[in-house]
């Protein structure tokens, strides 16, 4: 049986709540216990105050930590001590299953600006987020984590598997539910739900589930248990694909040939297939090739005639679909020019760097997500540098550039490494 400890400056704000439907049921009939802790009862301040300005200024006020200490070791056995705050730990199904198992819970609802910060140090506070919108309160979040926990007490539910079947209990969202009548305003109910086959409603079931998931939280999808079936479902889903939008551009001319040189470095066989392969792989537009050097060229046009139009081709027909997809072109302007005939609009551009913008007053990198926003909204030329990176002129040109991939440490991945790593974050899997 859990006990929670509510330490909060607004214990009313839980009056109703938890004497509720299910809730208070369970509080009636012991499944759930709940005590209250209000730091103003702990205050020395005559006027019984709990909050003051923060040190070295700006707005709002701050908790102080004297009384919300003095109210955590009021309490005999706390157990596990949580802060709600929007900065914590993501609040999910399987932490709600690991704090189940505790005797007692306590949890501290925030408010103001935020509890003064040692009070981290003197306690063993875990700090836990039930999402990313700023609430008045903690209140709010600890409702939400009361009620996650205490329907997976035994006796909580009125059918014990209930608690299991619902969203997020197997990684994914909930299948859609219905009941009588079979039509409702002439929408009738899914024919299989009506079949009593239980092989085949679990499989509809399994197959809405994985639908659902992948339509508003694809997210999801990177620790949920798939099998190979599950794949297929996924990738028989019609979906958004905004890396149709989203095209290489691999720069050969001008890029770094030394710390102040620009110049053209040569083309080689393996960044034209990996980086192609990617492309397909990713289902991607076009792949450039920049190169204003007609041996380089002619190089480029061996490889795609012995790949697209030869035996190369012929005996590995997948390595064909993807060299498919390169586009040789002389000059940065004519890939531009090339991406724009296929899409109908002009693409912006976004470059690529192994380094931040030299200049401070630089704007700041963009972030993959931002990079996969301008994919839904239209053509993206992503620029690759060979050789020592692209050249100030074609990082004038774009509209934006990427922060570096690895900015903590060492930091030397070759192009086509660096093109598999952006096409992931800024696609994804399931994009």
């Amino acid at each position: 049986m859990p006990r929670f400890h509510l330490v909060s400056l607004f214990p009313e704000f839980f009056d109703s709540p938890l004497s509720t439907a299910l809730m208070g049921r369970a509080r009636e009939t012991g499944v759930v216990t709940f005590s209250f802790h209000d730091p103003r009862a702990f205050s020395t301040d005559k006027h019984r105050h709990v909050d003051d300005r923060p040190y070295g200024g700006g707005p709002g006020m701050v908790m102080q930590g004297e009384p919300v200490a003095r109210a955590l070791r009021s309490i005999e056995r706390p157990g596990r001590m949580l802060l709600m705050t929007p900065g914590g730990r993501p609040f999910n199904q399987a932490l709600a299953r690991e704090l189940a198992l505790e005797e007692d819970l306590t949890l501290v609802c925030g408010r103001y600006e935020g509890l003064d910060a040692r009070l981290l140090e003197l306690f063993p506070l875990e700090p836990v987020s039930v999402g990313e919108a700023v609430l008045n309160g903690g209140e709010t979040a600890a409702l939400a984590v009361v009620e996650s926990v205490a329907r997976l007490m035994p006796g909580f539910m009125g059918k014990e598997e209930s608690g299991e079947e619902e969203s997020f209990s197997h990684g994914l969202l909930e299948y859609p539910h219905y009941t009588r009548p079979e039509t409702l305003e002439g929408l009738p109910v899914p024919e299989v739900l009506l079949s009593g086959d239980h092989a085949r409603i679990a499989a509809w079931r399994r197959a809405a589930s994985l639908a659902a998931t992948l339509a508003a939280r694809p997210d999801m999808l990177d620790d949920a248990p798939l099998d190979r079936e599950d794949a297929r479902v996924l990738a028989d889903q019609p979906r958004e694909r905004p890396g149709r939008n989203l095209s290489f551009c691999l720069m050969h001319y001008p890029v770094l040939l030394g710390e102040k040189n620009s110049g053209a470095s040569s083309l080689t066989n393996l960044d034209i297939h990996d980086i192609a392969r990617i492309s397909r792989s990713y289902a991607m537009g076009p792949f450039y090739a920049v190169t204003p050097l007609e041996d380089q060229l002619r190089v480029l046009e061996d490889i795609l005639r012995h790949w697209t139009r030869g035996p190369g081709g012929r005996g590995n027909p997948d390595r064909a679909r993807a060299l498919e997809l390169v586009r040789p072109a002389v000059s940065l302007d004519a890939a531009v020019a090339q991406l724009r005939e296929h899409a109908g609009a002009p693409p912006r551009l976004v470059a690529s760097s192994a380094v931040w913008p030299a200049h401070k007053r630089a704007p700041a990198p963009l972030t993959p997500g931002r990079v996969r926003d301008w994919c839904r909204e239209g053509p993206v030329l992503l620029c690759l540098g060979t050789a020592q990176g692209l050249a100030p002129e074609v990082l004038e040109r774009c509209d934006g550039q990427l922060r570096p991939l690895r900015f903590l440490g060492y930091n030397h991945l070759s192009v086509r490494s660096a093109a598999a790593i952006l096409a992931d974050r800024i696609l994804g899997d399931y994009c």
